[in-house]
């Protein structure tokens, strides 16, 4: 678990292989993380000890379980995790982008800042999720969200994102099971679940072919 994987850049090696380059964005990346968090509260204080394995490469399971994916929605970004690792790892492919959204100044900023100086393939809206799906447009391949809001939330605030071919990409943790028993009578999806290395308990999920059940049927099956 954690405690096996190095608090350094090569935490992320446990869950995908990337460039020298991609590692040294990452080194920035935490630098500013670390620089930041004095005058805002980014990150739990706790975790900055073990930022490597619980920020960085916990983050690095997005883009690990849909590396095909191009176009991401990030929702809730906070700090960047997972939206801001997905930017940079897509930064050294050379296409793709990750369309951040946070409605705090502040963290938004923070966002701006560690894409100037990583190169990260990101865009960053100052909006509420709700205002930013209201007005966007484009296709998209995954979006992605951590520690956001159970599942059945988390679903209601991504359907209109989740057309098409998308994804949905979600970090989940101990109480997953009891969140997916409240979301299943008011959606159906394809569900892929993936044990994560960084903490017992905790998994990522892929979920395709989102849509809300008939609240007139009776059966609830997935």
């Amino acid at each position: 678990m954690a405690a096996a994987l190095p608090n350094s850049a090569e935490a992320v090696d446990a869950i995908l292989t990337v460039s020298r380059e991609t590692k040294e964005r990452l080194q920035t990346y935490v630098a500013l993380l670390e620089k930041w968090q004095k005058s805002q509260n980014l990150v739990a204080p706790a975790t900055l000890k073990t930022v490597w394995v619980r920020h960085v490469a916990d983050s690095a399971q997005a883009f690990a379980v849909a590396p095909d994916a191009r176009t991401w929605v990030d929702l809730g970004s906070g700090a960047g995790f997972p939206g801001l690792v997905t930017g940079i790892i897509l930064a050294e492919i050379g296409e793709g982008l990750v369309h951040l959204v946070e409605s705090n100044s502040g963290k938004a900023a923070f966002l701006r800042a560690v894409a100037r100086e990583t190169g990260a393939r990101v865009a960053i809206h100052v909006k509420r999720i709700e205002a930013f799906t209201a007005e966007f447009a484009e296709e998209v391949d995954a979006v992605s969200a951590r520690a956001l809001a159970p599942l059945d939330e988390l679903l209601r605030l991504a359907e209109p994102l989740l057309t098409g071919n998308a994804r949905g990409v979600f970090h989940k943790g101990q109480d997953f099971v009891s969140e997916l028993t409240k979301a299943t009578p008011s959606w159906a999806f394809d569900l892929v679940e993936q044990s994560s290395p960084i903490e017992a308990g905790s998994r990522i999920v892929v979920l395709s072919n989102v849509r809300r059940r008939d609240p007139t049927a009776r059966s609830i099956a997935g």
